[in-house]
Parts: C-alpha cells; structure tokens; sequence
C-alpha cells in the first residue's frame, strides 16, 4: 500500500521533463500508463475521454512543430498520448481530461517515465490555425470531438530538483473563508 508520505514524494519530485533520452518505452509501462487513464475519475463515470497513443517518430514530429517554442519536445519523445472528448458526453469534459492527465503523469513519473502537458485547447498555431484543427486533421479524431492536451512520455534526459516544502506557496491556503 502507497504511504502517504510516499505520494507526497511523488508530488514532489514529479517535474515536467522536455528532454528525452533515445530510447523507447517498454510496452508495457505504456499499457500501465493507459490503464491509470481508464482508471481516472470523471463527472458520473461519463468518461468522456479518448486516449490516442502515438509512437511513430514521424508523427511525434510531426506533431511537435504545431506550437512555435512549446511543443519541440514532442519530436525527442518516445511517445505522446493525444487526450480527446466529446462534449456531448459530459459538460465537464475539460476536467476529467486534465484528471485523467495527470494520473497518467504520475504513473509515468511513477515508474521512472518523464513527462511533459502540452496544452492544444484554446491554442493556435504560427498560422493562426487551431492547434486542436492541426492535430483533429494529423491523427484522424472525429469533427465531433475536442482536443485538451498532448502528454509527452520518456526516459528523462535532465534533472530537476524536487519541490521542497519551503517552496510551496502556503499563502494560497485559506481556512473557513477568504
């Protein structure tokens, strides 16, 4: 059983990673991060969300030109989870998508995975085009449903030092009011 300590580490020394070593993800690790996807909580268990996996190097690049300076990282990845729903599904299909990312995330991290959130809701691309159209186009998803993010996965090719408690920001804590 996960200590409670043990998650609070997890926290915090999960760190988004953009530099990937060449090496790929072992089927099934990446089974295991799909999995914590499907185990994710959503709004009435609706599960609004669609998973689509990609691992071709060409399309990872493909992919990592759609946002000028934030999503260079998809190219080194060994591979990215596009996460899509269908609004008609669920009203609240932005959070359980970002739920269901970061549970993917730590389950990564988890097993000595890096990852990176590239946000594609709300975003353009350098032509002024929808990142969400360019990917909905790239990866053939349905008109019908919405793009939230890409999540990059791999063997992390930099360190970055864990949050400590004296970097967290207490004075966003409030109690019984404002």
């Amino acid at each position: 059983m996960l200590e409670d300590r043990d998650m609070l580490d997890l926290l915090k020394t999960r760190r988004s990673i953009r530099s990937y070593k060449d090496k790929e993800i072992e089927a099934e690790q990446l089974e295991q991060i799909l999995k914590a996807g499907l185990l994710a909580p959503s709004s009435r268990g609706r599960r609004p969300w669609e998973f689509i996996t990609v691992i071709d190097k060409q399309k990872l690049k493909l992919l990592s030109g759609c946002r000028e300076g934030s999503s260079y990282f998809l190219a080194d990845a060994a591979a990215a989870v596009v996460i899509a729903a269908d609004p008609a599904k669920c009203d609240v299909w932005v959070e359980d998508c970002s739920i269901a990312a970061i549970i993917m995330q730590l389950t990564a991290h988890s097993m000595g995975l890096g990852s990176c959130w590239m946000q594609v809701r709300e975003r353009f691309t350098v032509n002024q085009e929808k990142v969400e159209d360019f990917v909905k186009r790239t990866l053939d998803i349905p008109e019908n449903y919405h793009v939230e993010c890409i999540l990059a996965f791999g063997y992390p090719d930099e360190e970055k030092r864990a949050y400590e408690d004296k970097d967290l920001p207490y004075d966003k804590l409030h109690w019984e009011k404002f």
